[in-house]
């Protein structure tokens, strides 16, 4: 046996414990479950969903990240509860990641329990419609697809009333050159999200700012409604009376509308070709890598020593991945990193190949095979995502700006 072929075979054993440990770990409580099981374990507001009487009233809107939507309604007075789920399909206990995919029909989104005699339906949805753009039919900001798009789900005539008028006056005020597109939808079931969802912006509060800086989500509504204007304004009504109602202000003449939009990263807008045109524009091992679930050869492999600053991308959409910041010499042959660029720029899935149950490790928009995670890293996060070479592409730090990933340069320094 030569030395390439039993540095491979130890790197593959290495591998294969690294998952046991990760399958007897499985059970820890500080592990998230991607397996929907979790549905039951929503931490603190069960008890809030199962008690709803006539001093409590339910909102179900999407506004694509829920994370977003979850940390800007809680603010809301009156609000008792924001959960995070999925709406809208037909497909029962949906998880994440099958909605992430975007092929089902469901939309990430919240359901809002709130007291009526403290803050009415419209001033919720009042508030909603500040905290989104209600006129992109394409998702949110940087999260693109059907599963991000907006919606008002209702439950009732009433509810249908209050949307249409709050939708109305949203586009008499002049706020937007586009037509506001945000439906009205009947409401039908709701399937709660992960528990490791719920509360994200408390729980993961330096992933979710790094997220929302970098989804564009602020600096839209900054630029829309004023810095000022971005919060919730709504305050408690007297006890006992309804809530008033908060209407979007006019705009003046001088700042009506919105700046022309900038063309999007490729990125954002890209739909995977079909793998007959993939095996004719990807390397062989980075077709066998992406597209078949492959393994390349540990230590004979472009990144696994590389030490330039920059950003790893996706080779087959260009999606950012990995910061050259968080990566580090794990001695396995492949490059390895703390953690993504953004907590959502991958999805995890579980894979029981090779005899073990691993963490198998994919890009969000082109469903690339990247590699796995194992909970054998250094500190911060204790986590080691073991990449696959052929999945990537490095940008160098000085080619970021030039490369359309200027919004990265300070993840990498």
């Amino acid at each position: 046996m030569n030395a390439t072929k039993y540095m491979r075979l130890l790197a593959l054993l290495a591998l294969t414990l690294a998952g046991a440990c990760l399958a007897a770990q499985a059970a820890a409580p500080d592990k998230p479950d991607n397996s929907g099981a979790a549905q039951a374990a929503v931490s603190g507001k069960e008890d809030t969903m199962s008690s709803l009487t006539a001093t409590q009233a339910v909102a179900t809107l999407a506004g694509g990240c829920f994370w977003c939507v979850e940390a800007d309604l809680e603010k809301l007075p009156g609000v008792t509860a924001v959960v995070s789920g999925y709406t809208g399909g037909t497909e029962q206990n949906p998880t994440y990641e099958q909605v992430s995919s975007g092929a089902t029909g469901h939309y990430e989104a919240v359901q809002v329990f709130f007291d009526p005699s403290r803050t009415s339906y419209r001033q919720v949805l009042d508030v909603f419609l500040r905290h989104i753009d209600p006129t992109d039919a394409g998702g949110q900001f940087a999260d693109r697809g059907r599963q991000y798009r907006t919606a008002i789900f209702v439950h009732d005539d009433a509810q249908k009333r209050t949307a249409k008028e709050a939708l109305a006056d949203l586009t008499a005020s002049g706020r937007f050159k586009n037509p506001v597109v945000t439906p009205i939808l009947p409401f039908t079931f709701f399937t709660n999200a992960e528990s490791y969802h719920q509360d994200y912006w408390r729980t993961h509060t330096l992933q979710y700012k790094t997220y929302r800086s970098f989804s564009g989500r602020d600096q839209f509504l900054a630029k829309i409604w004023g810095k000022d204007e971005a919060a919730p304004t709504a305050s408690p009504a007297d006890a006992g009376s309804a809530a008033p109602t908060a209407t979007p202000p006019t705009a003046g003449p001088e700042t009506s509308g919105t700046t022309p939009a900038q063309t999007p990263p490729a990125w954002q807008t890209f739909t995977r070709p079909p793998d007959s045109v993939l095996r004719t524009t990807l390397s062989p091992i980075a077709f066998e890598v992406t597209r078949q679930n492959g393994t390349e050869r540990p230590f004979d492999n472009p990144y696994a020593d590389n030490k330039a600053p920059g950003l790893y991308v996706d080779v087959v959409s260009g999606e950012p991945l990995f910061s050259s910041r968080d990566k580090f010499d794990s001695g396995t042959g492949w490059p390895s990193f703390t953690r993504p660029i953004r907590p959502d720029a991958v999805v995890e899935r579980v894979d029981k190949s090779l005899f073990s149950t691993r963490t198998e490790v994919r890009s969000r928009v082109a469903d690339s095979h990247l590699g796995h995670v194992f909970p054998d890293g250094p500190k911060p996060t204790g986590l080691r995502y073991c990449m696959n070479s052929a999945a990537l592409r490095f940008v160098p730090a000085k080619d970021l700006e030039a490369a359309g990933y200027g919004a990265y340069v300070k993840d990498i320094q």
